[in-house]
């Protein structure tokens, strides 16, 4: 194939009715939190997710931050998580002064639920799974994990929208869920997230923290005759510019999921034969949303100049977290349990190919066809 201008590693979608809704936006003269398509967009979340309540954040960081908010976590606390993971995932529990407790990961990259349960201590407030590349560990035994130790279940699910376990979306499961609508992800908002709240003891608190720590939402809605500080709380709400974008892209989204499936499978359809290489792990139980298409190396070093030929050839293929617990910050504030085998093996050797709305088939053939010859050179 003829050498192809350059193919970034990422594009955010755009479907072409954003504009309608921003206009709306505009038109309504109402661009702070809470308006209209905020609620349009936490309505769609409810359903789509069976959620007790959900609440649009700037961030998936922030959702993760009002979580651990909500169930008071406090110096001295832990939260078991994978230290495969973004850095989000621990400094939302380091803000409160707790501690993140890093665990390896199994084959598929998501946390090992084996040592997990050998990690918990009596400090555990909470086990944090990251949904990693759209797929998820065993989410009824996570979830009876935390009804046998007390200990509340929070969902990163940053990139897992329209990922499902089983039959039942993922973000559905723990006390509280986490999406992110950054623009690396495929349902976007440039920068956005949404906190989802499963567990109904907290929703009454959830409206007021998302607040600044007010009643606020009681007295817009004529329960109280004014508006004080309550609770804790902070800036969590989302403007709605990016809201108006972000309900075009869920009434577009399985659109956008079935394009990205339609290039992960090509994906996988032209690699799976190339021997030098192993592609995803993908747990039976996993219904994908192709937020992610990678590939494992045989060594570090192999990944590199891999990835540095996919480079020259005008692709751009990257790896992905360095471990936190072998971090500078993952070891002033945290603390491993057991070892990371696992972890720094495969995060050593693991390449992300180009995966987008509006990457082509030709596109993914050409990447594809780049690879094999990297691997058949002399």
């Amino acid at each position: 194939m003829t050498k192809k201008e350059l193919l970034p590693f990422n594009i955010p979608p755009i479907l072409g009715t954003e504009l309608t809704n921003i206009q709306t936006a505009l038109t309504n003269r109402k661009l702070s939190g809470d308006g209209f398509f905020n609620k349009k967009c936490s309505d769609w979340l409810n359903k789509y997710l069976g959620a007790e309540y959900s609440t649009l954040t700037p961030s998936c960081t922030a959702a993760l931050e009002m979580a651990y908010l909500m169930m008071d976590l406090a110096p001295g606390d832990e939260v078991i998580l994978p230290s495969f993971t973004f850095t989000s995932t621990a400094t939302a529990v380091t803000l409160f002064g707790a501690t993140p407790v890093f665990v390896d990961v199994d084959k598929t990259m998501n946390i090992d639920l084996d040592i997990v349960e050998q990690a918990i201590t009596s400090k555990t407030k909470a086990i944090c799974a990251v949904h990693y590349a759209g797929t998820s560990c065993d989410m009824n035994r996570l979830v009876s994990l935390g009804k046998k130790y007390s200990i509340y279940i929070v969902e990163d699910a940053a990139q897992a929208i329209f990922s499902y376990f089983g039959n039942k979306p993922l973000g559905s499961f723990g006390d509280f869920a986490a999406f992110s609508f950054h623009e690396t992800k495929n349902i976007v908002c440039g920068e956005g997230g949404a906190l989802i709240v499963n567990n109904a003891k907290f929703v009454q608190r959830a409206e007021i923290v998302k607040d600044k720590g007010t009643n606020r939402q009681r007295f817009l809605r004529g329960e109280v005759d004014k508006y004080t500080w309550e609770d804790k709380g902070s800036s969590y709400l989302l403007g709605e510019i990016p809201a108006a974008f972000l309900l075009s892209q869920f009434e577009g989204g399985e659109r956008i999921t079935q394009k990205r499936l339609e290039v992960w499978q090509r994906y996988r359809q032209n690699l799976e034969s190339v021997s030098e290489i192993n592609i995803m792990n993908i747990p039976s139980y996993s219904k994908l949303n192709a937020h992610i298409f990678y590939i494992v190396t045989e060594s570090g070093a192999v990944r590199d100049q891999l990835a540095s030929y996919l480079r020259k050839e005008n692709i751009l293929a990257i790896s992905h977290y360095v471990p936190l617990h072998s971090s500078r910050a993952g070891k002033r504030f945290g603390r491993t349990h057991g070892d990371q085998k696992v972890t720094d093996d495969l995060a050593s050797r693991l390449l992300r190919l180009p995966l987008y709305y509006d990457l082509s088939l030709d596109d993914v053939d050409y990447v594809s066809e780049k690879i094999r010859g990297f691997f058949l050179r002399e």
